[in-house]
């Protein structure tokens, strides 16, 4: 064999080596995104001042198991959830909205199969208790209320002990006095913080079936402001929330009572 033989051959074992490792590297980040973890980003306002839009978060897909819409393109292979864990009331979950299985929405968890749930004058009811509500402030800041004024901020605990922020933009709004809801055995009751400006369960997104949940959001991985792109690197230094990067979505940080 020539040198030049030698060196051809090398060439090609080093470029299927490199072939190798971007099939694996793609094979495992499929699977990572269909069995453990997927990134998101927030497209509205109906969870703040949890959630921003502009955030970028991961969903644990593993936390309540499978359903067909676990996969990629969500394939009607299977019905049902496999390694099913059900939701607790306060999570925050990613699902597929009942009646245009092809749109993700975002939602808090308030109930649970066999509920009975209720607002009356703002306060939300759970099998006719009220859940603990407080206020604590105020934000005045436009990029967490996308309000120009100050918006009250509310504190609720639900029986379980979860503890979370409302925001109150308005006093009579259509979905503080609602009917009584009774969920069905099977499916969840689901519920925007932002509660004045959240189309959720009260409205036409219903109850949610537990074959729907895509998984339960965990970890704010990025945040920008002002509908700035992640590509946009030259609006880094003035538009990305510093303060919010790798924190999880229940202790996102908010500012009560200043800008």
């Amino acid at each position: 064999m020539s040198v030049s033989d030698k060196s051809e051959v090398k060439k090609s074992g080093g470029l299927g080596e490199t072939l190798s490792v971007v099939v694996q590297a793609l094979v495992l980040a499929l699977i990572i995104r269909t069995l453990l973890f997927q990134p998101f980003s927030i497209p509205s306002g109906s969870m703040r001042p949890t959630l921003l839009e502009g955030d970028y978060l991961f969903v644990s897909k593993f936390s309540y198991g499978y359903s067909h819409f676990s996969l990629p393109f969500s394939p009607d292979l299977f019905s049902g959830r496999i390694w099913a864990s059900e939701p607790k009331r306060g999570d925050i979950v990613v699902f597929k909205l009942p009646s245009d299985t092809s749109v993700d929405y975002i939602k808090r968890v308030v109930g649970l199969p066999g509920d009975r749930i209720q607002m009356r004058q703002g306060v939300l009811y759970i099998n006719d208790v009220p859940v603990k509500r407080e206020k604590i402030g105020e934000i005045d800041n436009p990029d967490i209320t996308e309000q120009n004024r100050p918006v009250d901020v509310y504190r609720e605990t639900l029986p379980n002990g979860v503890s979370y922020d409302t925001l109150e933009l308005s006093p009579n709004s259509i979905g503080d006095d609602t009917r009584v809801f009774e969920v069905p055995a099977g499916h969840y009751f689901m519920m925007g913080d932002n509660r004045d400006n959240s189309l959720d369960s009260r409205f036409t997104v219903g109850y949610v079936p537990f074959e729907n949940l895509v998984g339960r959001a965990n970890l704010i991985f990025f945040s920008i402001a002002g509908g700035a792109s992640p590509l946009e690197l030259w609006r880094w230094p003035a538009d990305i929330r510093l303060n919010r990067l790798f924190t999880s979505v229940n202790a996102a940080p908010h500012i009560v009572g200043g800008n």
